[in-house]
């Protein structure tokens, strides 16, 4: 039972295992099942145990984490946590069609090569059109991304753990806005065309001049930054868009339009959310759980590797606007 487990520092440091899976390793959670804590993943049942609240009317300090040694192993996770939380948030979940982890700094995917028609049709005795799939002939170099927060045990001991957990997930956020800079980055670099805006200012046909680029794909996402966006909404063929989410919204045509701080004034990116782009991450959150656990909180140190690629370059195209 999770009131058994015996936590130490060294679980935070087994390989390709994460503090959690090690937990979950020795109190799985689907023993609990059609009991009260169903639903309570290995972390979440060992805060339980110490009755550490981390949220609610009546949560708990961050000194709280710190009673025994036991306990103080769980704050790393908690830090880890909190941090991802802020990164989720962000609008990356919404252009990456998918996330691959690589145990290198240096990510060697794959291309596809489509030299005939989908559409030419063959005799019994003629072989059958080819897509190539292939290695790549150059690998995409991670990048490295982190932040240092300085806060001193005694400065944040006596800090409610929901608030102290704003603060971790706004670095979490403004870590997921330096990725989603190299999103853009890339996206930009790699569009399969490049096309520019009929007239002295934007149009709504402009915007239908785009969206007629994407053959094969559908052009479901728009980027555009803060201005444009504001430019977009005051068309008057916008006056009956539908609201989505996210400070987004929905382009008559069926496009959703989102708000990116990343994004140039004098570019607009459309793009195919499902065949786009690819995030590759070396790592996970890394931490310096040992000098989190022993109460040494001058530093907490927060890191993760990362990269992205365009898997198909006819679902990315741009407009300079």
């Amino acid at each position: 039972m999770y009131q058994n487990v015996t936590l130490e520092k060294g679980m935070y440091h087994l390989t390709n295992k994460s503090f959690v899976q090690a937990l979950e390793g020795l109190d799985p959670s689907a023993q609990y099942a059609d009991t009260p804590l169903a639903g309570l993943d290995a972390y979440e049942r060992q805060l339980k145990r110490f009755d550490i609240r981390i949220s609610g009317p009546q949560c708990d300090r961050v000194e709280k984490f710190f009673t025994s040694t036991e306990s103080a192993v769980l704050f790393p996770e908690f830090v880890r946590r909190a941090v991802q939380q802020g990164m989720d948030a962000s609008m990356l979940s919404e252009i990456t069609a998918v996330e691959t982890h690589t145990d290198s700094s240096q990510y060697l995917g794959c291309t596809i090569t489509e030299t005939d028609s989908y559409g030419t049709a063959t005799s019994q005795s003629d072989a059958l059109t080819a897509s190539t799939i292939l290695e790549a002939t150059s690998a995409l170099v991670l990048d490295k991304y982190g932040r240092v927060v300085k806060a001193s045990y005694e400065a944040v001991r006596r800090q409610r753990l929901d608030v102290f957990a704003v603060f971790l997930r706004s670095v979490g956020m403004q870590l997921a806005q330096a990725l989603m800079q190299q999103a853009i980055t890339t996206l930009t670099a790699s569009a399969g065309s490049s096309s520019t805006k009929a007239g002295s200012a934007l149009a709504y046909s402009d915007l239908a001049t785009l969206y007629g680029k994407f053959a094969t794909y559908n052009m479901n996402t728009l980027l555009v930054s803060p201005k444009v966006a504001a430019t977009i909404l005051a068309m008057a063929e916008m006056e009956d868009v539908v609201p989505v989410e996210q400070a987004q919204v929905r382009l008559p045509f069926g496009t959703v339009l989102c708000k990116v701080p990343q994004m140039s004034d004098n570019v607009i990116i459309g793009l195919d959310k499902n065949f786009a782009l690819e995030m590759v991450t070396g790592s996970n959150l890394i931490l310096e759980t040992d000098r989190l656990i022993e109460n040494q909180l001058d530093l907490i140190t927060v890191s993760l590797q990362c990269g992205f690629r365009v898997l198909m370059k006819n679902a990315v195209h741009k407009m300079t606007v």
